[in-house]
């Protein structure tokens, strides 16, 4: 005797929508033309959003592992994370294909608006160690979304931790890069960038076992997806828009090319040229 599924659940709500709430998700889109386009360009977007929020959840995980000495459980993390960072990037393949016609059907709907004043892209970017006191101005109407910048502000960013998690085991990172600033952008470092050349040069067989060597590979494969994740932001951009003043009066394709020419936790970068 096969088993039915509950499907009478009275007044009350299924507990899938009370666990995943879907009933407010899928009605949070209000578009503001008749474009057909406008709809995917929005649940795109939300969908982006909600991966930023699920990439610093991990990424503060794997902060707060390291600053317990917990390894693994913040390896699993950034683990984790590049599995997202790869749906995350998927999210472009709705909006890659737009022709400038297609995007300027619905494009002056945005008005000022921009993905440059996402609060939970910023702190996604703050993890990874870019940070701006001036990147807080545009939130200040929104108090939650800039109290929780401020905190994540003045707070270690993901490598910040990495790199005194490497010095508590016994790495020779500079004095003055663990005590640096944490409101500023982080700048790369050569000395940093001679202890990761003596861990990737030791490789399985170092003290530790390459425990070290694996961190170092973790983050360099979030490393990578970031550094895919703003090129393919670039190509779609281009693609539709072409060199126009982006949207908020940014730069567009001039901003982007910037900024897909930084590197993630660089000293990865240079060390590998150095082994």
């Amino acid at each position: 005797m096969s088993q039915q599924p509950v499907m009478d659940f009275g007044e009350h709500p299924t507990p899938y929508e009370d666990y995943v709430h879907a009933d407010v998700i899928t009605h949070l889109q209000h578009p503001l033309t008749d474009d057909p386009g406008e709809m995917a360009f929005l649940v795109t977007t939300q969908v982006m959003e909600l991966w930023f929020t699920v990439l610093v959840h991990e990424w503060r995980t794997a902060a707060d592992a390291l600053r317990a000495d917990r390894l693994p459980e913040a390896l699993g993390a950034l683990a984790r994370s590049t599995h997202e960072m790869r749906a995350l990037n998927a999210s472009w393949e709705p909006l890659a294909r737009l022709t400038p016609r297609q995007f300027n059907a619905y494009r002056p709907a945005l008005g000022e608006g921009s993905g440059f004043q996402s609060a939970m892209y910023r702190r996604m970017e703050f993890l990874l160690g870019d940070k701006s006191a001036s990147l807080l101005v545009p939130h200040k109407g929104t108090p939650r979304a800039h109290a929780e910048l401020e905190k994540a502000l003045r707070e270690p960013s993901l490598y910040d931790d990495v790199l005194a998690y490497l010095a508590r085991r016994g790495e020779r990172i500079p004095v003055e890069v663990l005590e640096r600033d944490l409101t500023q952008r982080y700048e790369p470092d050569d000395g940093v960038a001679a202890v990761w050349q003596r861990i990737y040069a030791a490789g399985d067989e170092g003290p530790d076992g390459g425990a070290l060597l694996r961190l170092g590979e973790a983050l360099t494969e979030v490393a990578e997806l970031v550094w895919r994740w703003r090129n393919d932001h670039l190509a779609a951009t281009r693609r539709a828009m072409g060199g126009k003043t982006g949207t908020g009066g940014s730069p567009g394709v001039a901003w982007l090319e910037k900024r897909a020419a930084r590197w993630v936790f660089p000293e990865l970068w240079t060390a590998r040229g150095q082994v």
